[in-house]
């Protein structure tokens, strides 16, 4: 099974990242079940106990699976903010304008 997956902000744009050493995440191809990428991060241990709790009682079925999650809503939560600022500085221009004006007003990104 393939899924096209939204194209993201570079991190270059995003606001106190920098581009050193990082890829470009734009749309690409993802084959479900296909490879991936071992890494090895430190998490504080609270943080590592709420993985495992959560392994533990099936809502996930395991701490990549979790943690996968996490960076992928990071992600979309990244391209709306990029969204909105672009929105936001080029203005509204269509027939949804009312719409984005309302759900900016409305909508927070939690950080």
């Amino acid at each position: 099974m393939v899924v096209k997956t939204p194209k993201m902000p570079e991190i270059a744009t995003i606001p106190g990242a920098s581009a050193e050493g990082a890829s470009h995440c734009g749309m690409r191809e993802v084959t479900i079940g296909g490879m991936s990428t071992q890494i090895a991060i430190r998490l504080p241990d609270e943080l590592v106990a709420f993985l495992d709790r959560a392994v533990a009682s099936g809502r996930v079925p395991s701490r990549a699976a979790l943690v996968t999650s996490a960076v992928e809503r990071e992600m979309r939560r990244l391209a709306a903010v990029q969204d909105s600022e672009i929105l936001r500085s080029s203005g509204l221009d269509n027939d949804l304008g009312g719409l984005v004006g309302w759900t900016a007003a409305h909508a927070r990104a939690e950080d």
